[in-house]
């Protein structure tokens, strides 16, 4: 039975998540940055887990036309895509964007970056390595993908340089460029830029980080993160 909050309560908003994540909950599916987002501005929230047989139902459908993770809903607002819902938190909640208001235009540039620039060569990369590696082109092409890979982690390592965040304080582009990020980890292409990896490693120091990466890995093993 659903309960309608008072009057002038908010309603906890509602995410979904794989009901067991291809990753195995080492935070790399795209709801661990919308759980990261929620932590920054204190938010509680709920999740609803979702098979991979429930993601193409009817029910599911409705909220992500897709059939993708993560959705949020609040009261009747329904959202899909990650970046659209940190986008949302961080208009609405304190902590994710700076008060300046050309600040938050900078903020929001790097969250598009991290997902329309970044994340798509390594997207590429995992598709290469992990479904398409029996393919007989596989071993020329994935050499050509990761070096497509290195031309965005090279502008982005000398557009940091020594700073902490990419532009002043931590905000909602450096949150949704980290989980771009962490996907280069396995590959190994993080550690060619050591700047880059001790970002990504401020990223994970955060205690609202560390909350929703523990949240996601219980949702997965049943075993808190150590």
């Amino acid at each position: 039975m659903t309960i309608d909050p008072a009057p002038g309560v908010p309603a906890t908003p509602i995410i979904t998540a794989f009901e067991r994540s291809p990753d195995g909950g080492k935070g790399l599916a795209r709801d661990t940055r919308v759980r990261w987002a929620l932590e920054e501005v204190g938010r509680s929230y709920d999740v609803r887990p979702v098979s991979f047989e429930e993601k193409v139902a009817p029910a599911h459908l409705a909220l992500h036309p897709f059939g993708l993770i993560p959705t949020y809903e609040e009261g009747d607002l329904a959202l899909f895509e990650s970046g659209s819902i940190v986008l949302h938190l961080a208009e609405h909640h304190a902590g994710l964007f700076p008060e300046d208001p050309d600040a938050r235009s900078r903020a929001i540039t790097w969250m598009f970056a991290a997902v329309s620039t970044v994340e798509p060569p390594i997207l590429e990369l995992t598709t290469a390595v992990v479904f398409e590696r029996d393919r007989p082109w596989a071993a020329e092409r994935v050499p050509l993908v990761r070096e497509r890979v290195r031309d965005r982690l090279r502008p982005l390592s000398a557009r940091l340089g020594d700073a902490d965040w990419l532009d002043g304080d931590f905000s909602a582009g450096d949150l949704m460029m980290v989980s771009v990020l962490l996907r280069t980890r396995p590959s190994g292409l993080l550690d060619e830029f050591p700047n880059l990896a001790a970002y990504v490693a401020r990223g994970e120091a955060r205690p609202a980080y560390e909350r929703a990466f523990a949240a996601q890995l219980e949702q997965n093993t049943g075993a808190p993160s150590s």
